[in-house]
């Protein structure tokens, strides 16, 4: 990605290095998850992790505190300057539609950290939480799954960012809101279903973000494009399930298979107009 002469957004909070936060009434934890979880909500874990976290028993942990890396370390200015990106392409997408669009906070974290959605450890995987409108990444497990999962590269970072900006846009348009309701009287399958329309359209967010840009600023260079194609398809659920049990259970998805991820993310960059994601008419996805 061409981003060296780009600017950094302001709206990085860096806790690496600060710790996690042990016990505490209301905190939410993840303990004891073993590997098979792990790879079956390691990336593009959605919106809400207490979500997932119900249920999940196991004491809350506190975890090692770490030296902080350097405030101008690469891995924070990758992150920040996707962040500018997302943040210019989305206050004129929204500018033209006569709305303001309120910048998220991308929250950099090591281990551990409490959220507006309850604690949340890495091995969640990145998310956002709609509580307190910000995106958390921790940036050295983000990386280890990348490996694990095949899916290398700088595109495919980003692409990760873009897709949970794409969950604030849905927050901020009132998506998220609207489906939560809906969740709350359906059943177990019904609600699935709807979180992988949820997590689909963010995927055609996020191309949307990737066409305005490189229109913009020609910021994507060769290969750019597969390495999040080839994401997209790694962090598909019948992929993940697959290598995690060697099954698919399709009622169970949550996020999509990996054929629906790729196709919502290419309608995002080939169209590059949010009418276009709309994953919530029609019965096929």
């Amino acid at each position: 990605m061409r981003l060296d002469d780009g600017r950094e957004s302001e709206n990085v909070d860096d806790r690496r290095g600060r710790g996690g936060f042990g016990g505490g009434g209301g905190r939410i934890a993840v303990g004891g998850l073993g590997g098979v979880a792990i790879l079956l909500i390691a990336l593009f874990l959605g919106v809400d992790p207490s979500q997932l976290l119900q249920g999940a028993g196991g004491p809350q942990q506190q975890t090692t505190q770490q030296g902080a890396p350097p405030a101008n370390d690469a891995g924070r200015r990758f992150a920040s300057r996707v962040l500018a990106e997302t943040e210019d392409v989305w206050r004129d997408l929204f500018s033209r539609a006569g709305r303001q669009y309120r910048d998220p906070v991308l929250v950099l974290f090591s281990g551990a950290t409490q959220t507006g959605c309850g604690f949340a450890e890495a091995t969640v995987g990145p998310f956002y939480c709609p509580g307190d409108q910000r995106l958390y990444i921790d940036l050295d497990f983000l990386a280890d799954m990348q490996r694990r999962l095949g899916a290398p590269g700088d595109f495919a970072a980003a692409y990760v960012i873009a897709h949970e900006v794409g969950h604030h846009v849905q927050n901020l348009i009132g998506v998220l809101s609207r489906v939560e309701q809906l969740r709350r009287g359906a059943g177990e399958a019904a609600s699935n279903a709807l979180q992988v329309r949820v997590e689909l359209q963010a995927d055609c967010l996020a191309g949307v973000w990737a066409r305005r840009a490189q229109d913009a600023r020609q910021i994507l260079e060769s290969g750019d494009l597969e390495e999040a194609l080839g994401a997209a398809a790694a962090v598909g659920d019948d992929r993940l399930q697959r290598r995690a049990r060697g099954t698919v259970v399709p009622e169970s998805f949550t996020h999509g298979s990996s054929e629906q991820r790729v196709r919502w993310f290419r309608r995002g960059i080939e169209g590059g107009d949010i009418a276009g994601c709309d994953t919530f008419s029609g019965d096929r996805l």
